[in-house]
């Protein structure tokens, strides 16, 4: 499937964005860490005969301007609400995000209780997982210095959304109150070679407390993925939002 990219100009810069399929709920799809639009290419065709669904770029990733100011949670969410208002993709919205994402996705929910119906985590990042960063041996520790360091001679990248996961974070504890709307979760079950198996196992458990944020939660297991399931397990991805998209159906 070929993706057909549009740009839109809000407050904050150009925002490249894509929009297909029809219909109600609108699906929005929110990239991991940096990740572009292209990183959907598996299941977006087949997402978007379900319903309306929108995939961007954020601020400093393919033809989106690079950012201007700190790229924390509450900056980035602001920056797609003033997006789908422009282009008039309405609320309420099932939010699928991925990675890092899912931390957006999480923020967004808590902030914005009534303009999400439902929640994806597919293969989502949990508050807790920045304390994983303990595990990670010297190569990834001396690897991420080294971009640390790269990142510092340039001053967008120096604003890169990366670089406020903690502050990320905090704004999320800081917004205790999760709606009680359908919720899914998507883990893939492939080992990292990267993550040892004291954290995979912390991890996992990670993955499993997100089911506690609402009263109707389920959980997916990939069993071909480890941390891109929309790449290696894409059915699945696909089977899931479908769930989320009936099921939402079934409660209007």
């Amino acid at each position: 499937m070929q993706i057909n990219k549009e740009k839109v100009e809000t407050s904050k810069g150009v925002v490249e964005y894509s929009v297909c399929g029809s219909g109600e709920p609108n699906i929005i799809l929110i990239n991991g860490g940096s990740g572009p639009i292209e990183g959907w290419i598996k299941v977006l065709e087949d997402v978007s005969n379900l319903s309306s669904v929108f995939c961007y770029n954020r601020l400093g990733v393919g033809g989106s301007d690079k950012p201007q100011e700190n790229q924390d949670g509450i900056t980035i969410i602001e920056t797609l609400r003033e997006t789908l208002s422009l282009i008039a993709i309405d609320p309420p919205y099932v939010i699928v995000g991925h990675s890092l994402g899912g931390l957006y996705a999480n923020l967004f929910a808590r902030l914005y209780p009534d303009e999400v119906a439902a929640i994806v985590f597919l293969e989502a990042s949990h508050p807790e997982d920045m304390k994983l960063e303990e595990y990670q041996g010297k190569i990834i520790k001396t690897i991420n210095k080294l971009l640390s360091i790269f990142d510092s001679l340039s001053q967008h990248k120096k604003l890169g959304e990366v670089h406020f996961v903690k502050e990320t974070i905090n704004q999320i504890n800081l917004h205790e109150a999760f709606p009680d709307i359908p919720l899914y979760v998507i883990t893939g079950t492939k080992e990292n070679r990267l993550m040892p198996k004291e954290a995979l196992t912390i991890r996992r458990k990670n993955q499993l407390d997100l089911l506690s944020l609402t009263s109707y939660s389920k959980q997916t297991f990939a069993d071909n993925s480890g941390h891109f399931p929309q790449l290696t397990d894409s059915n699945i991805v696909i089977q899931v939002i479908d769930k989320a998209v009936q099921k939402i159906k079934e409660n209007c």
